[in-house]
């Protein structure tokens, strides 16, 4: 039997302001983009992993109470979930392409641990670290 994780999901508070960002300023393509009633399935991929979909969900029945709906949106506001991590050979110059196509840093990149990382968030307050891969040795 074959099983793997084809699906992570970060909540959002538009998906359309969310899915300007992850395509026009990250790179990301439209994966599925569906509608059933006011539910809408829309995830997208990284050109470069196209087994791996990041779901851009806004929180919202009927997956949730409206309740809590509302409290998710304020955590991710404040930045209060995980961090997700795109991983990349160089740090330095991806961040200052993703600079020059409207991403706000809130930390430039840094050398520790043997690597670069910067960060960033996306419209609805999810941070991202941006890694460089190590080389080998």
């Amino acid at each position: 039997m074959s099983q793997g994780v084809g699906v992570v999901g970060v909540y959002v508070r538009d998906q359309d302001e969310a899915l300007a960002f992850y395509v026009e300023k990250l790179g990301f393509r439209v994966h599925t983009d569906v509608k059933n009633g006011d539910y809408r399935w829309l995830t997208v991929q990284h050109p470069e992993q196209p087994s791996f979909q990041l779901g851009l969900f806004k929180p919202a029945p009927p997956t949730i109470d409206a309740a809590s709906a509302k409290l998710f949106e304020e955590l991710v506001a404040k930045g209060a979930m995980p961090p997700l991590v795109l991983v990349v050979d160089d740090c330095p110059a991806t961040y200052e392409a993703m600079k020059a196509r409207g991403v706000e840093f809130t930390q430039e990149p840094i050398k520790r641990y043997g690597s670069y990382d910067a960060s960033f968030r996306d419209p609805s307050g999810n941070g991202w670290k941006l890694i460089e891969a190590r080389k080998p040795q």
